[in-house]
């Protein structure tokens, strides 16, 4: 009998879900429950319905990326497949994702919830990188067997070599700094500058997502960000949410905030300023509109936030980390390898994970690896088309291949042998 896979990529951010086959999931939501002011109940995010989630207070089942309360995380599973999914999982097969490293009782953890509180008849655990790999190869004439997936995410960042569908975990590298840390780090900025926004989660989330880049030049930006009215390329405006008219934060003036991508690699300062007075005419007219800030309208601005915060993942120790940047983690994470395997490696890095999608990553990546890779390996860098979908789609093609029946372990398998015994299928 033909049984409906169901493919579930549970973030800590996101959970993406879905039927394995199809080429996007069926729900994006929040892996949380939330209480906003205007309620004593903690509900569940709605794909389709409006939320105002100013001040609401957040729940997570996920915390530094591990699975620390399995009762909240059935609660927003029940959810997930009776209202939006609308599966039975009696009949149907699970395929999750699971960060690697995790702990022995967290796997218990997992298994009960599946195979005891939702009784999947199957159930198959992979790891991010295999389906980014994945997916990425099902994408290309040339297959490539291996490559180095470097997944940034809601809670950390690996780097981590693939081989053949398999991660290489010993040479798996991390960093505890993710997109939940680059907001809490956006929030203090903010809060400490112009307004108080600690409590604001979801909509500094927004203000990131927006109005966050990455610098190619951070000594040349800096100056920049010191200058006054239209000479300053990266000041922009972020209208809060009044719970009135709008319930939504926004940004005042989106060409204006663009203005930076006139700015190139290597650029000096005269040339910056030369570039800046093409529009200035057109900016000035708008600063005159806008003169200084309001703070009674409840808006703010930022000017070297923009690209200090994306910046941590480059340099952890400037928030206080004893850890490497990416560029380093990355190098670490190949040399751990065979060498035969360290150029090719080089030649096919892929960037997932959400917080991939800072505009200009790639780009001051590849600028940062340079310097430390040697000079005859070629440096290829591949950012996801959708980075937030693209391990999401891998576990979607993996539930449709004609092999996947036989990687599961059954629910009939798991009572025998045990969460131990079942697990060692996954390795």
């Amino acid at each position: 009998m033909h049984q409906n896979v169901v493919v579930l990529d549970n973030g800590g951010g996101l959970i993406k879900a879905g039927l394995g086959g199809e080429r996007d999931p069926s729900a994006i939501i929040p892996n949380c429950v939330y209480r906003p002011l205007s309620s004593k109940k903690w509900v569940h995010p709605s794909p389709t319905e409006p939320m105002d989630l100013t001040s609401a207070a957040v729940r997570r089942p996920i915390d530094r990326g591990y699975l620390i309360n399995p009762d909240l995380q059935r609660e927003i599973w029940a959810n997930l497949f009776s209202s939006l999914l609308r599966v039975n999982p009696a009949q149907s097969s699970l395929l999750l994702t699971e960060p690697l490293f995790t702990l022995p009782s967290i796997q218990r953890a997992t298994d009960e919830l599946v195979f005891e509180d939702f009784n999947f008849s199957s159930f198959y655990v992979a790891h991010s990188p295999s389906l980014a790999h994945l997916y990425e190869a099902s994408q290309r004439t040339f297959k490539a067997q291996c490559s180095l997936v470097v997944d940034c995410g809601f809670s950390f960042t690996h780097a981590v070599p693939v081989f053949q569908n398999f991660p290489i975990n010993y040479a798996a590298k991390r960093i505890d700094l993710g997109g939940k840390a680059l907001t809490n780090y956006l929030k203090e900025l903010v809060s400490y500058r112009s307004v108080n926004v600690m409590d604001e989660t979801f909509l500094i989330d927004d203000v990131k997502e927006k109005l966050c880049f990455v610098s190619l030049d951070v000594a040349r930006d800096l100056q920049i960000a010191k200058k006054q009215g239209k000479d300053n390329a990266f000041r922009c405006t972020y209208v809060l949410p009044d719970g009135v008219t709008h319930t939504k934060g926004f940004v005042k003036n989106p060409e204006e905030a663009q203005r930076y991508l006139a700015l190139g690699d290597g650029d000096t300062l005269e040339e910056v300023q030369q570039k800046m007075d093409v529009d200035q005419m057109e900016v000035t007219n708008k600063l005159e509109d806008r003169k200084k800030i309001d703070l009674t309208k409840n808006e703010f601005d930022l000017t070297n936030e923009r690209f200090l915060v994306p910046e941590m993942i480059f340099h952890p120790a400037d928030l206080g980390m004893n850890q490497a940047g990416l560029a380093e983690c990355i190098v670490r994470a190949v040399s751990s390898c065979h060498p035969h395997l360290q150029p090719v490696l080089y030649e096919n890095i892929i960037l997932t994970g959400g917080s991939t999608l800072f505009p200009r990553l790639s780009d001051r990546l590849e600028k940062e690896l340079r310097p430390l890779v040697p000079d005859d390996y070629q440096v290829n860098i591949t950012p996801q088309q959708d980075p937030i979908l693209g391990v999401w789609r891998g576990g979607s093609l993996l539930a449709s291949s004609p092999d996947f029946e036989a990687m599961r372990v059954t629910k009939a398998e798991y009572e025998e042998l045990g969460s131990a015994r079942c697990r060692r299928r996954f390795c």
